[in-house]
Formats: C-alpha cells, structure tokens, sequence
C-alpha cells in the first residue's frame, strides 16, 4: 500500500490515501494498533462506534484482522433515530448488532434505544453510561452538511452542557438516508434522533474520522480551510489534540 500524504492543519493531522480501500486499511491499521497500546496499560477500553457507509470497510477490516482483545472492550455508539425500533434495517442498533456484535464477544455492548418510552430519560441513562466509561477511541464519519453524529449545523454547541441531546435532523440529512436506501421515502425518515454531543466526542483520547468520496470533498474543504465553526460542526476536530482524519483523492480534490 502506498503511504498516504500527510498534512496537518491547526492541531488535526489529515491522511490521503489513493483509493477507499487503502483508506480503510491505513485507518483499521492505526486504531487496532492504538487499542492494543491501551490495553497494555489498562485492564479494558471503551470504543465509540460510527455508522454509515464510510465504516463499513473499516470496520469489516478492523474486526476481520482478530488481533483485539474484544472481551476487554465496552462499545457505545453516537446516536439513533427516535422511535425506530431495534429489528428496523435502517437502525444503528441494527447496523451494529449485525456487522459488529454478533462478529466479536465484547465485555459489553451499549446501545443507544430509539424507541425508549422516555427519550430524555434514554438520554440521561446514555449519559451515565458515558461518564462510566471514559472514551478512549471514537470513530467518526462527516456529513454532506459537516454534521458529526447528528449534530447538524443548526443544532451542534460546542459548549454543550449536554452529553446526550434529542435533535430535529436536517432535510438534507434525511434526503441522504434515502438516497442510500436506508428508507424508501422522506417521509419514512425520522424528523428526530438521539445523538452523543460536541463536547462528549471531544472528550475522547483519539478521535479516528473516516471521510472519503467525491461528495464530501465541498464539505472537508470547508472543514479545512474555512472557519472553525458549528454551520461545519467537524471543523471542531482541529482543534482536538489527537485526531487523524481519513481522506481518499476524491474527498481531498478541492485541497
């Protein structure tokens, strides 16, 4: 594989790499080796998973290799529609249970619940879970719109006193889970969602943020290059002490 170019902008390094795949391969290589390092110096670590099409290799990659303790490692994820059940395809929890828990046997599995009775109480139960278990590494995606989890440009705090928050998603964020074939129509698409905030992703040690494709490359230039900003939630991610962020030509034709 090719060695990507590096460029490090404010305090976030940024690899390039030729294709997705070696994208994938670079970025399962660096966590798995993060993870063992951790685990060298403490008992068990805590991994906060993404979802979406930008993961999928990545994690296929990373759980395939079978160089992880899993039994050591507590997983979360960063959000969930409101109100969509467990068993729907177009659930996170879904997502994550087919290609990520019934692969491995981690030390325990914490699923953010959509369809909860009391979606603040979810949130507040979420939160603890959180402050039990400190990140050590959270795998991120971006948005078309620059949103990280869901929280979009409109909504996104970098100051949130919030660690979990309900959020009303951007239009452009719905038309995308139908353009992906997640949801038939956009009316199918819940107008709200669970989602872990700014400051909490913020909190983890390593932060590892997968973004290739051609239509991301408006989006990461404007993460980049313009302001550091919520209407770009992810340009937050330069200011994060250990972030590398993942880059195919096509996302970082506009650099």
């Amino acid at each position: 594989m090719t060695s990507p170019h590096v460029l490090t902008i404010d305090s976030l390094v940024t690899q390039i790499y030729e294709s997705q795949d070696n994208l994938s391969h670079g970025a399962a290589q660096i966590g798995q080796k993060y993870i063992d390092k951790v685990l060298e110096n403490q008992a068990e670590a805590t991994i906060i998973l993404a979802t979406g099409n930008s993961q999928l290799q990545f994690l296929d990659i990373l759980i395939a290799s079978q160089k992880i303790d899993w039994s050591r490692i507590n997983l979360l994820h960063l959000d969930e529609y409101l109100g969509i059940e467990g068993d729907n395809s177009a659930s996170f929890r879904f997502y994550l249970h087919e290609r990520v828990e019934k692969r491995i046997h981690p030390k325990s599995f914490n699923y953010l619940i959509g369809d909860a009775l009391e979606p603040i109480e979810e949130c507040d139960r979420y939160t603890k879970l959180l402050k039990q278990y400190p990140i050590d590494l959270c795998c991120l995606g971006v948005g078309i719109n620059g949103h990280l989890a869901f929280n979009e440009p409109q909504v996104a705090n970098f100051d949130d006193p919030h660690w979990v928050k309900i959020v009303q998603l951007d239009q452009q964020t719905r038309w995308v889970q139908v353009r992906q074939g997640h949801f038939k129509t956009f009316e199918q698409v819940p107008q709200y969602a669970l989602t872990v905030t700014i400051p909490t992703i913020l909190s983890s040690k390593k932060i590892i943020c997968l973004a290739p494709g051609e239509n991301k490359a408006e989006t990461i230039k404007q993460m980049l290059q313009g302001a550091i900003s919520p209407e770009c939630p992810a340009s937050i991610l330069r200011q994060h002490s250990d972030t590398t962020l993942f880059l195919d030509e096509k996302s970082a034709k506009l650099l």
